[in-house]
């Protein structure tokens, strides 16, 4: 199974969920080579920042912090490529702040999270991390000072509110239980509905996607109710309205959110060229498009609908 429409689907969640408090950039690329932070995170300043409550995710976006997170165990491997480009971004930073003749603290320089559902023992002492419970709680484990690194192992974080919205992007029965607490939260809630329509873009896209494993397949049907329940409400609102055009915009809106996610599995990101020709294919319906957008590359595309 592809790991890009879970990185996809974590990008754009986290997004949605740390706009409110400040500036978000996914998918940065890291100048000293060819590289890719997941997320990056500045914090507003204080005074503006909008309150929202995100429990320990909250927590993290005290301070200017790079997120990256995994579907699957993180590697060592991927935890050195992670903390390079870290140190990437310190270079950076430093160098910007002596063109602005600024001198910049440590605790001014940005934070690593790297957002893993397990971490074997070996790796968390491979790497000398230590948690720190009384400001953190289980499941945070820091690196050293000097590095500005925590693994947080999301199936070691406690079953609360405050860790809700990180245990969204666990595996399993870690993520289910997530999601049953998702939508146990007030329908009113802003977070819910940004988080409920995330995970059905997921669905959509990994129900397009022609080699799932039986996970995905768990997470489709624990996902299934909630999707008929969507569908529902919406056809519910536009006879209610006595507004047809409401029930086709809805239905045009996820078309469109089919299409563009299917497009980012396929070619990473979403460019001008690619968001032109997604007008295009809005005029065919599912049984048209998706085969076209899964087996031709991106110059066929491009060559058939612009």
């Amino acid at each position: 199974m592809t790991r890009f429409p879970y990185d996809q689907f974590a990008k754009d969640y986290l997004k949605e969920l740390l706009q409110p408090l400040g500036e978000v950039e996914t998918s940065r690329k890291v100048p000293a080579q060819i590289r890719e932070i997941d997320v990056y995170f500045v914090p507003l300043p204080q005074s503006t920042r909008n309150p929202i409550e995100l429990g320990l995710l909250g927590k993290f976006a005290a301070e200017p912090a790079l997120v990256e997170p995994f579907r699957n165990a993180a590697t060592i491997a991927e935890i050195r490529s992670c903390i390079n480009k870290l140190f990437d971004i310190f270079a950076e930073v430093k160098r910007q702040a002596k063109g602005d003749k600024s001198r910049l603290a440590e605790s001014e320089l940005p934070r690593l999270w790297i957002l893993s559902p397990t971490a074997s023992e070996s790796i968390l002492a491979g790497f000398r991390t230590n948690l720190d419970q009384e400001n953190w709680g289980i499941g945070v484990h820091f690196l050293g000072d000097h590095f500005r690194t925590a693994i947080v192992v999301i199936h070691q974080l406690p079953c609360t509110e405050e860790t809700l919205w990180l245990r969204i992007l666990g595996k399993g029965k870690v993520q289910q239980q997530a999601i049953d607490e998702l939508e146990a939260l007030p329908p009113n809630n802003p977070l819910r509905s940004k988080a409920i329509d995330l995970l059905l873009n997921l669905k959509t896209t990994l129900e397009f996607n022609q080699n799932i494993d039986e996970e995905d397949r768990v997470l489709i049907m624990r996902l299934s109710p909630i999707y008929e329940q969507k569908l529902a409400e919406v056809k519910q609102e536009g006879i209610q309205e006595g507004i047809q055009e409401g029930i086709q915009e809805g239905i045009q809106t996820e078309r469109r959110n089919v299409i563009e996610n299917l497009l980012r599995v396929r070619f990473g990101s979403l460019d001008a060229e690619l968001r032109e020709i997604t007008e295009a294919l809005l005029a065919l319906s599912p049984e048209e498009f998706t085969p076209l957008l899964l087996q031709l590359s991106r110059e066929q595309l491009l060559d058939r609908f612009l």
